[in-house]
């Protein structure tokens, strides 16, 4: 049943800021590419969950009471709106490569039957790094008060109900501390301080992103430590290194911790059931 599930609204959610963004702010997305993204993401998916199932059947022959996995639709389109909203390309064979990597990274990067790292970062990373024609622009949102507000109202509601807000709060509050720090050491007017917060992509990033629960890690404490460590990691990318992109690839260099901090403190895993909010050890 449509909405019964939370990652309906999300879903509901990204396809508006796509037909926001592409209305109101002047992109050059064509509506092919992000055609491109959803057509491969769940093709990727849906032929990976056959393969993983063959596999599965044929190594457990003699256990009548083998799980066969279901194709998974909301996660693939979640993906290829994440992607289509942050990463752009000159050619469709990009978008298909990112989308592609970022639904096959779930199936090849595990632990413990965990994925960890983020598929929409995975995929517009690879793009980044393996294609020439990539590119992300962080600046495409501006620092419109309105699209602020738009992001934190329907990003709260959806990690309120599924009880990952504390990640968000940690990114962005240790974030906005460092920021601080440094507009203090150079001082800098707090203008320049609110300019660099209000950032339409860094919300999205906080609110959409770093709060994957199927990626981060398990317990309350590893969640706060390890968004922390992605903050400071983009402030030392962004402010040393001048690079932009500083989020995207702060994330992607940290995903693996979510392997060890769910080792040193356990705690029960995320998981979707029945379209309902569980968790199982």
């Amino acid at each position: 049943m449509l909405f019964k599930d939370i990652r309906d609204y999300q879903i509901l959610y990204l396809s508006l800021f796509l037909i926001l963004g592409i209305g109101t702010r002047d992109w050059t997305l064509r509506p092919s590419m992000i055609l491109v993204a959803i057509v491969t993401s769940l093709l990727t998916q849906s032929l990976l969950t056959f393969i993983v199932n063959h596999w599965s059947k044929a190594d457990d022959k003699e256990n009548k009471e083998h799980f066969e996995h279901k194709t998974n639709i909301r996660s693939p389109l979640i993906t290829s709106l994440g992607i289509s909203l942050l990463l752009r390309a000159d050619y469709p064979t990009t978008m298909f490569f990112a989308a592609a990597m970022a639904i096959a990274s779930k199936f090849v990067f595990k632990f413990e039957d965990k994925h960890f790292f983020n598929p929409a970062n995975f995929g517009i990373i690879s793009a980044l790094v393996l294609t020439p024609d990539a590119w992300v622009s962080p600046g495409q949102w501006g620092e419109d008060w309105w699209y602020a507000f738009l992001f934190i109202g329907t990003g709260g509601m959806i990690l309120h109900r599924i009880g990952r807000w504390d990640t968000t709060a940690a990114f962005l509050g240790f974030y906005a501390l460092l920021e601080a720090v440094r507009n203090l050491w150079l001082d800098w007017t707090w203008d320049v301080y609110l300019h660099r917060l209000m950032s339409g992509s860094l919300l999205l990033f906080a609110l959409f992103m770093v709060t994957d629960p199927r990626s981060i890690p398990n317990s309350r404490t590893g969640r706060l430590t390890w968004a922390a460590c992605i903050a400071l990691v983009t402030f030392i990318l962004q402010n040393n290194f001048y690079l932009p992109t500083a989020v995207f690839w702060a994330l992607f260099a940290l995903a693996p911790l979510t392997v060890l901090f769910d080792q040193v403190w356990k705690a029960s895993r995320f998981s979707w059931s029945n379209g309902q909010l569980t968790t199982n050890n």
